[in-house]
């Protein structure tokens, strides 16, 4: 069974005294256990609209969405159901789901579904806190005391605490640098296996979208005009607007510069994978 299903949605943004605005339209997906799709797009083309309705956090104009089977309703984010506490969210900025007046101990066990002793809540801390990778000492430290790639990795700790199936990332990289977008994408894709959870991970960077998912939907005006496993995406393009993202993407090469492969986070994706290679 699937994870996460959306079908036929459509989202349609109303603003006084304006046009509305169709921001996704018609749009369908299904992510299984221990699969990462990737969404890809330009700004502005109806990712993070989607995103918000895939997550629960806003409903859709029409159509549905289903987690674990179950049809998956809108609520605020403080208020969300603990049924729905197995979907969690990766943001962009890691500080949209950090308090920085509360220690990282505290703030990795919010969405913890049973209760737990003090012990119990000290080892929870530790095992996520080693889940990704960052020193199980570190735990009474504050968000300002990290960096920027250590932050992103709390996030994603805080997120693994709920113990999800399913783990929706909204451009969980693009503020970081080359190095540290290259930790984070190792240690997602990582997670994904070892824990056997559904991932969509949403991104503008059709490159980085290849170095990780499983299967690839890219999206232009807020529809999806092209989706498949990731290589045949990548390889064999049947969409024009799939060959000009993949045509803008810049590549070094030993003599000359031509727009064709990633930037810098996906430089630093693909640098790895040859060696490890």
């Amino acid at each position: 069974m699937n994870v996460l299903e959306i079908d036929d949605v459509h989202v349609t943004h109303q603003r006084r005294g304006q046009e509305p605005v169709r921001a996704v339209r018609g749009v369908s997906l299904a992510v299984a256990p221990g699969q990462i799709v990737g969404l890809v797009g330009e700004s502005g083309c109806g990712k993070s609209s989607l995103a918000r309705v895939a997550v629960g956090l806003a409903a859709p104009t029409s159509g549905a969405v289903r987690f674990e089977g179950r049809p998956l309703a809108a609520s605020r984010l403080r208020a969300r159901a603990k049924d729905a506490l197995g979907l969690q969210m990766i943001f962009q900025n890691p500080y949209a789901s950090l308090s920085p007046r509360r220690t990282i101990g505290s703030q990795l066990l919010d969405g913890v579904r049973t209760p737990l002793s003090g012990p119990e809540r000290a080892a929870e801390a530790i095992r996520l806190l080693q889940l990704v990778g960052l020193d199980p000492d570190s735990r009474g430290r504050y968000p300002n005391q990290f960096s920027g790639g250590q932050r992103q990795r709390l996030a994603i700790a805080r997120a693994l605490g709920a113990r999800p199936s399913l783990v929706i990332a909204d451009e969980p990289v693009t503020a970081l640098d080359a190095f540290s977008s290259a930790q984070i994408v190792t240690l997602l894709t990582g997670l994904v296996r070892e824990l056997d959870m559904g991932m969509l991970f949403i991104s503008h960077d059709l490159s980085l979208v290849r170095a990780i998912a499983d299967e690839t939907a890219v999206m232009y005006a807020g529809e999806i005009v092209e989706r498949g496993p990731s290589e045949r995406v990548w390889n064999e393009p049947a969409h024009d607007y799939t060959k000009t993202l993949i045509a803008a993407i810049p590549v070094i090469g030993p003599k000359t510069v031509r727009r064709k492969a990633a930037g810098a986070t996906s430089a630093a994706i693909q640098e790895r994978n040859t060696h490890v290679g």
